[in-house]
C-alpha cells in the first residue's frame, strides 16, 4: 500500500490499524535542537484521544504516547522521530458479524475493489484511529513552527444547521476547549450539544464545518503552480477521513462576488504591506501574504449509525441489510479539530523549510 508519506523537507509515514497492536508515526526532517518531551505530544494527543466526553466513542484508550528515537537529553537530533501508541480497548468481535458486509460510507468495499483483502476489524487501515500518527507528527511541527511566532487554531464553525457566530482571534482562543463539541461561540455551543445528543439518542450521526485561523505566517511563504500553499493545505485536509469539502478565505462565496468585492486592497499601515480585508484566506498565487490563513473543512456525518441500512453482501453477491453495533462517534467535529491543526502544521512546516524560513541549523544557533 501506498501513500503513506506526507511532505517533502518535514515528512510524516504513519502506520498501523484501529485494532492491530499499536499505531504511530516516524517523522523525518525535524531540525535538530528542538526542545520537546512526551509531555508536548500528549497534550496534542489528549484533544483527539476516544472517550473524552459525551460526544465522542465511548472506547476508552489512554492513548500514552511512547518516543522511540530521534531525541537526546531533552533535544530533537535531527534524526528521524518514531513515536508509538498501543491499542488497548479493542473489541474485534463486534464486527466479525459485518465482514461481507461493507458499511455505507466507509472503505470496507473500495479497499476491496482495490486490494482484494482488508483488515475488517474496526476499519483497520482506513479507521480515523491512523490519524494518532498525524497529531503525535504535527504536534513536533506546531512546536517548531511556534519558534518562528506561528500559531494555528481550530473551532467548530458548524454542526448541522447551527452556525457559531463571528469571533476575534482572541475570544476563539479562550473559549474554544471549554466545551465538549469545540465551538468557541458558547451559546452556539450549548444548542450544538443539545443537536448531538438528540442525534445520538436516534442512532444517527451529525456533521459541520471546521474552521482554521493561521496566524504569524510570513510573506512569501509557499511555491507558485503545483505545489501552492493553499493547494497542499487542501490535500492535508482532505486526506483526513470524513472530510469531504475545503475553502480558504470567502471560499464558495467568491463565486457569487464581483471583482471589486472580491479584491483584497493592499495598503500601508505602520510600514508593513497589509489590507482591510482578508477574502483571499492569507494566500495569493499559492504564496501567503502575511494576513492571517483562514480555511475551512466540511466533515460528514460519521458513517457508523445504530440505523438499518441497505448494503450487499460480498460473498454471495446479494443485497442484504446491516445494523451497525460497536462504539463511535456521534458526531467527529470535535476530534477532527486537533488533527486539521496538526496537518496544517505540517504543511506550514514543510513549507518553512523549503522556502528557506527556518535554516535546518537554526535552532542551534
Amino acid at each position: 500500500m501506498a501513500g503513506n508519506v506526507f511532505g517533502q523537507m518535514f515528512r510524516i509515514a504513519t502506520w498501523g490499524e484501529s485494532h492491530g497492536r499499536a499505531v504511530g508515526v516516524v517523522v523525518d526532517g525535524l531540525p535538530a535542537g528542538l526542545p520537546f518531551s512526551e509531555a508536548d505530544i500528549q497534550k496534542e494527543l489528549d484533544r483527539r484521544r476516544p472517550g473524552q466526553s459525551e460526544v465522542s466513542t465511548p472506547r476508552h484508550e489512554a492513548d500514552r504516547v511512547e518516543i522511540l528515537s530521534g531525541i537526546f537529553e531533552g533535544m530533537s537530533t535531527g534524526t528521524p522521530v518514531s513515536m508509538l501508541v498501543w491499542n488497548s480497548d479493542v473489541r474485534s468481535s463486534a464486527y466479525d458479524a459485518i465482514k461481507d458486509t461493507p458499511r455505507p460510507g466507509h472503505a470496507d468495499f473500495t479497499y476491496m475493489a482495490r486490494y482484494g483483502m482488508r483488515d475488517h476489524r474496526g476499519g483497520g487501515r482506513s479507521s480515523a484511529r491512523e490519524t494518532i500518527g498525524r497529531v503525535a507528527g504535527g504536534a513536533l511541527a506546531k512546536l517548531l513552527l511556534s519558534r518562528f511566532g506561528i500559531q494555528i487554531v481550530g473551532h467548530v464553525l458548524e454542526l448541522g444547521t447551527i452556525r457559531a457566530n463571528p469571533l476575534p482571534f482572541e475570544e476563539i482562543l479562550k473559549n474554544v476547549e471549554k466545551t465538549p463539541v469545540r465551538c468557541a461561540d458558547l451559546e452556539a455551543a450549548g444548542k450544538m450539544l443539545e443537536k448531538v445528543t438528540a442525534i445520538r439518542q436516534e442512532g444517527d450521526s451529525i456533521g459541520g464545518i471546521v474552521e482554521l485561523i493561521i496566524k504569524g505566517v510570513p510573506a512569501g511563504l509557499g511555491e507558485p503552480v503545483f505545489d501552492r500553499l493553499d493547494a497542499d493545505l487542501a490535500k492535508a485536509l482532505m486526506s483526513i477521513p470524513a472530510v469531504k469539502g475545503f475553502e480558504i478565505g470567502a471560499g464558495f462565496e467568491a463565486a457569487r462576488l464581483l471583482g471589486s468585492q472580491m479584491n483584497d486592497p493592499f495598503r500601508v499601515v505602520g510600514g508593513k504591506v497589509t489590507s482591510p480585508s482578508n477574502n483571499a484566506g492569507g494566500i495569493l498565487g499559492g504564496i501567503s501574504t502575511g494576513l492571517d490563513i483562514v480555511c475551512r473543512a466540511a466533515v460528514k456525518p460519521t458513517p457508523s449509525i445504530g440505523k438499518l441500512q441497505q448494503t450487499i453482501d460480498l460473498k454471495t453477491l446479494e443485497n442484504t441489510e446491516i445494523t451497525i453495533k460497536g462504539r463511535h462517534d456521534p458526531t467527529i467535529l470535535p476530534r477532527i479539530v486537533p488533527v486539521a491543526e496538526a496537518m496544517a502544521a505540517l504543511v506550514l512546516a514543510d513549507h518553512m523549510l523549503r522556502s528557506g524560513f527556518i535554516n535546518p541549523r537554526t535552532l542551534l544557533e
